[in-house]
């Protein structure tokens, strides 16, 4: 992998470029707890590869990319920093983006932070709303205090016995390989993370298409509020999906393909 440096705190962030090197760009950004690897581990490089110069970003603290242990780290404006960062040397002005989770806020602020950076957007499982209570719902109540009391075992094995259910070994594999102490200072981050104003969504003038499962319970008041806000913003439920499934859904692989097949026929027709 390359590195990108940002230039607001010297974070190092981790990323590759795959696919047709003429190719319109796109920029795949991975939720929490999570790398690059989601995009080819769930098919989206295969799908994408021959039509689009792909690039795959670790966030920060995840991943290859540096992972600072200060929760100011994890401020989102230092994240859209690190996508600048990437795009700046990957020599890519403006990109169609695509994002789940976290990664789908990283667009939302990036997007409104840096409008000319971004062509267009696929939001999946987010929305602009405050992060309050957010990670501990998708995990357990206290997992800030549990990552840094514990360790990133024991914040694995509370999570199996809150669910009741065995953590596969590749998630606790993927899991185990992140600094507890850095995720425990982005999880504090994201709960105190606002979320951005109506009126800063409202401005967003880029096309735009929010996808969740219909079965997230987490995040699909969130998105369908954040879609219903973008003016001309497109709104799709994944039936059946969880926010833990919807992003390896087939049905994602397909859709994503599809919107971005829909935005680059609009950049030919344009250009």
């Amino acid at each position: 992998m390359d590195f990108a440096l940002n230039p607001v705190d010297g974070t190092r962030i981790a990323y590759t470029v795959t696919g047709a090197p003429d190719g319109p760009p796109v920029l795949l950004v991975h939720g929490s707890l999570l790398s690059h690897q989601i995009w080819r581990t769930f098919g989206y490089v295969r799908a994408l590869r021959e039509t689009y110069r792909v690039i795959l970003v670790d966030q920060r603290g995840h991943g290859r990319s540096d992972a600072p242990r200060s929760e100011g780290a994890y401020r989102m404006d230092r994240v859209t920093a690190d996508l600048v960062a990437v795009l700046d040397a990957v020599d890519v002005r403006a990109v169609h983006y695509v994002g789940y989770s976290f990664g789908g806020r990283s667009g939302l602020h990036l997007a409104v932070a840096y409008p000319n950076r971004v062509a267009s957007a696929l939001i999946g499982g987010a929305g602009a709303g405050s992060q309050r209570g957010a990670l501990d719902g998708l995990f357990f109540d206290g997992s800030a205090d549990v990552l840094a009391e514990r360790g990133m075992a024991g914040f694995v094995d509370e999570w199996a016995a809150r669910r009741r259910f065995p953590v596969d070994s590749g998630t606790r594999a993927a899991f185990l390989r992140n600094d507890s102490a850095a995720f425990a200072a982005y999880f504090r981050a994201s709960d105190a993370d606002p979320g951005l104003s109506d009126d800063a969504v409202r401005t967003l003038g880029i096309p735009m298409l929010f996808s969740v499962g219909s079965r997230d319970v987490q995040r699909i008041d969130d998105t369908r509020r954040t879609a219903a806000l973008v003016p001309g913003a497109e709104y799709v439920e994944l039936p059946g999906y969880d926010h833990a499934t919807a992003v390896a859904a087939p049905e994602s692989v397909e859709l994503t393909r599809d919107w971005l097949d829909r935005m680059t026929s609009l950049d030919s027709a344009v250009s």
